[in-house]
């Protein structure tokens, strides 16, 4: 069934443009993007399903790379059917699932059953990754060719990081005789091995076992030198600090097929949040300096940083309320990652089609994924929203069986009113 979606304020990430406009889904995908007053009326004519949204802002739906959905072996904190309620109510429409499980997503068998998995339980797109290494161990390469015909998108050891040199370039190299994305976690693991915050005068206030970070620049410059020995495509999903910027810069101005990405937490929280050793600002890496935070920003506006994600990451009750030393890392953030990321729009540091080049467009492109354009063609993979709607947020709101969000309680602008997924809504708030 045909629908027209209008009186909207279009957002364009691939043009860099936000129009009033509308477009017209037929058969799960974009048919025509209509921003003439003409073309829009005599269309209104013709249809009968029509959607007026007073111009409330549309977009391609985000797509999240990095995302922990605990099946197997957790499901108390996350399952693929609460995760998918949550993105489809955070306006994510594809999500790029961590291997980080219990057991790990290290054999065809295991991917195939998360594929399956996902496929019944979630409304929303769901491609895995699969670990780099066997049991993310840093040791043995996983059967990478093998994994890839099973439907892994990227290859991952998440946090774990590859210490050994010659393993990690070995699997760059196979990786790359395959075409295949290495996604890492760039850290130095003897700087970060027992640390809960970043070095400086307010973990030390705090007596918190701090690392410096230098450790980050120190893992990505080991990582982009093999990178550019072997020729690999690679991506440094998690980045925080001013410090790895150059490098990476030097990188893409080396034309090395290397990308980077950023934590919302990363971009619109900093150091001093943690405060009284609340243990939800926990995350991995910690929670920088106001000065990293602006710099990382700036490097999303200058696309020296690709993609923002939310690094969803659920924790149950008894994982966070611990001393903070002991506490799990990570925050659920499905649901916040836009309008967190919608702070940065208000505060003028980001437009719109800057935000959905982050979100969306560039992480599709990365991945080789037809999505995250508004364009004929393209998926009818979409996101409506009201930018400037506030709401104090209520973590037991939440979709998520884990309720560990650092927003909780926060003053925040921007909600989504629907949400679709191959032209078939998923999400309607209310």
């Amino acid at each position: 069934m045909s629908l027209l979606i209008a009186e909207a304020l279009l957002i364009d990430p691939e043009a860099g443009t936000e129009t009033e406009g509308a477009v017209k889904i037929s058969e799960g995908k974009i048919d025509r993007v209509l921003t003439q007053p003409a073309e829009i009326e005599a269309e209104m004519f013709r249809m009968r399903n029509i959607l007026r949204c007073g111009g409330k802002v549309l977009a391609p739906g985000i797509v999240d790379l990095g995302v922990k959905v605990c099946e197997p072996g957790e499901r108390h904190k996350e399952s693929f059917r609460s995760a998918g309620r949550a993105a489809a109510a955070g306006g994510v429409t594809t999500m790029i699932t961590r291997p980080d499980t219990t057991p790990v997503i290290d054999t065809p068998e295991q991917l195939e059953f998360v594929a399956r998995r996902a496929a019944q339980d979630a409304p929303v797109n769901i491609h895995p990754m699969a670990a780099l290494t066997k049991a993310r161990q840093g040791r043995e390469m996983v059967e990478i060719g093998f994994l890839r015909d099973a439907g892994a998108v990227a290859f991952s050891d998440c946090d774990s990081v590859v210490a050994d040199a010659r393993v990690f370039a070995r699997a760059l190299t196979y990786a790359r005789s395959l075409g295949a994305l290495v996604v890492a976690h760039p850290q130095e693991p003897g700087l970060t091995a027992g640390a809960a915050a970043t070095s400086g005068k307010f973990a030390s206030l705090r007596g918190l076992p701090a690392v410096s970070p230098m450790a980050e620049r120190l893992g990505l410059e080991r990582d982009l030198a093999l990178a550019e020995m072997t020729g690999a495509k690679y991506h440094a999903d998690n980045l925080s600090t001013a410090r790895s910027l150059p490098a990476l810069e030097r990188a893409k101005a080396a034309g090395l097929d290397v990308t980077a990405g950023a934590n919302i937490h990363h971009l619109t929280l900093n150091e001093l949040d943690v405060g009284d050793y609340r243990t939800f600002f926990k995350i991995k890496p910690p929670l920088r300096s106001e000065d990293d935070r602006q710099a990382m920003v700036e490097a999303v506006a200058s696309s020296v940083i690709d993609i923002i994600s939310s690094m969803h990451t659920p924790q149950d009750e008894e994982s966070k309320r611990r001393p903070f030393e002991e506490a799990a890392s990570g925050a659920v953030a499905l649901e916040t990652l836009l309008p967190a990321a919608l702070r940065l729009y208000h505060a003028g540091q980001l437009s719109l089609p800057q935000l959905f080049r982050a979100l969306s467009r560039n992480p599709a492109r990365r991945l080789g994924l037809p999505s995250g354009r508004l364009a004929p063609g393209a998926p009818a993979d979409l996101v409506l929203f009201d930018a400037h709607a506030p709401f104090v947020l209520d973590r037991y709101a939440l979709q998520s069986k884990s309720k560990n969000t650092p927003f909780d309680g926060a003053k925040m602008q921007g909600r989504v009113l629907r949400t679709w997924v191959a032209g078939e809504e998923v999400y309607a708030r209310g």
